[in-house]
């Protein structure tokens, strides 16, 4: 698609650097797609990280960015063009769309300009898009006290991580519990087990809480999946386990850190607040039923 002198095509092989470049503008709002590309590289040949990587060119230089994943879900950076972008990354996959992420007022152009407007979801949440300066991480007494100890997680964690984490796609996306949610909950938990993004707090011997790292750069990681079951809440225990993987990212040499919550998520707010966060901007997260 071209006009006006502006090209909007499929990156390809070798224009890593430029869209990197072009993403670290963005830096606290692109964790997703550096990451994945990190991971996953730009060619999509359908497994784990991959995407196929549409892009505004203006001269030369990428202007927007869209990605459409492996698993589905529409990945966006893109301040101009969005539903142009949104529209060549989703055609050239011949994937169905599970979902749209990014910031929100990209989310919703991109929503409207896919004709997915009126399409059911489980999840269509504005998100409040949060950074902390490791050096600022302020460390809970729980944890700084010894009460409570944070890890990775082990093979041994498996089945009742498996079992939160279904439990968190209820609560946080709306998802029915179904076969296949339980499989796809047990991968996940696996794979990033193996990966070292997975980790727990104990308390006692017991596990009280877990989050994840759900996108690792060098320079960044970005918190997700953080989950204590019901009965456990308002102990401090999700502030303790999200402070522990973010004191090991720091000991590694990671500088800062990314996440977004839900806006009218109390609870959460003054949680991360309370470890230092600082809100940088919106965010949007739609999922959508099949």
């Amino acid at each position: 698609m071209t006009t006006h002198g502006e090209t909007i095509r499929v990156l390809e092989a070798g224009e890593e650097e430029a869209l990197e470049r072009f993403l670290l503008r963005y830096a606290t709002s692109s964790m997703f797609l550096r990451s994945n590309l990190r991971q996953g590289g730009i060619v999509d040949r359908g497994a784990i990280y991959q995407a196929t990587y549409a892009a505004l060119l203006r001269d030369g230089e990428i202007a927007s960015a869209a990605a459409h994943c492996w698993n589905g879900m529409l990945v966006l950076q893109a301040p101009v063009a969005t539903q142009q972008v949104a529209v060549v990354a989703t055609a050239a996959t011949g994937r169905a769309i599970a979902g749209i992420v990014g910031p929100l007022t990209q989310v919703r152009r991109a929503r409207e300009g896919l004709a997915l407007g009126t399409r059911p979801t489980f999840t269509d949440s504005a998100e409040d898009l949060f950074h902390l300066d490791l050096r600022d991480l302020q460390v809970p007494k729980l944890l700084s006290s010894g009460g409570a100890m944070c890890r990775r997680s082990t093979p041994a964690d498996y089945p009742k991580l498996a079992e939160w984490r279904v439990a968190y796609s209820q609560e946080t996306f709306r998802r029915p519990v179904s076969e296949a949610l339980g499989r796809e909950s047990r991968d996940e938990v696996e794979r990033l087990s193996a990966e070292g993004a997975q980790f727990v707090l104990e308390v006692g011997g017991r596990l009280v809480s877990c989050c994840t790292f759900n996108a690792r750069l060098p320079d960044l990681v970005q918190i997700g999946g953080v989950f204590t079951p019901v009965l456990l809440r308002q102990r401090g225990y999700g502030r303790a386990v999200v402070a522990g993987a973010l004191l090991a990212a720091r000991e590694a040499g990671t500088a800062g850190a990314i996440l977004f919550t839900g806006r009218g998520n109390e609870a959460a707010q003054k949680a991360y607040s309370a470890l230092g966060f600082v809100r940088v901007g919106d965010y949007g997260l739609v999922i959508l039923q099949a």
